[in-house]
C-alpha cells in the first residue's frame, strides 16, 4: 500500500524547468590542480606497487636459498653418517653453544 502511494506521489510531481544559467566549466571539471594530485597518486601508487614487487622477490629467492641450504647440509650429513636434525635447523646457529645436544662437539 505505501509503496503505490509513494509511486503515485513520485509520478504526479512533476519538476519545473528552471531557466539554463550560462554553463560554467570550472564547476563541473576538477581544472589543473585535480590533474596534478590524481597524476601524483598515480604515480605513488605505480611506485609502492614496484617497491612491493621487489621486496616479495627478494623474500623469495632468501626462502629458495635457505631450503637448498638445507637439502646441502642434509646431503652432506648423510655422507658423513650423521643424522640431520629433524626440526630443519642447522647445528650452528647463532647463540649455539657448539654441543650437539649429547654434549660432544659439533662438526
Amino acid at each position: 500500500m505505501m509503496h503505490h502511494l509513494f509511486t503515485e506521489f513520485v509520478l504526479a510531481v512533476t519538476p519545473s524547468p528552471s531557466p539554463s544559467p550560462q554553463f560554467d566549466e570550472n564547476q563541473v571539471t576538477p581544472g589543473p590542480w585535480g590533474f596534478v594530485i590524481t597524476f601524483t597518486i598515480a604515480i605513488i601508487v605505480v611506485l609502492l606497487v614496484v617497491d612491493m614487487v621487489r621486496r616479495v622477490r627478494r623474500v623469495n629467492y632468501r626462502a629458495e636459498i635457505d631450503e637448498r641450504l638445507q637439502v646441502e647440509l642434509a646431503e652432506r650429513d648423510a655422507a658423513a653418517g650423521t643424522a640431520a636434525p629433524s626440526d630443519g635447523s642447522t647445528s650452528k646457529r647463532e647463540g649455539d653453544s657448539g654441543t650437539t645436544p649429547d654434549g660432544t662437539p659439533a662438526r
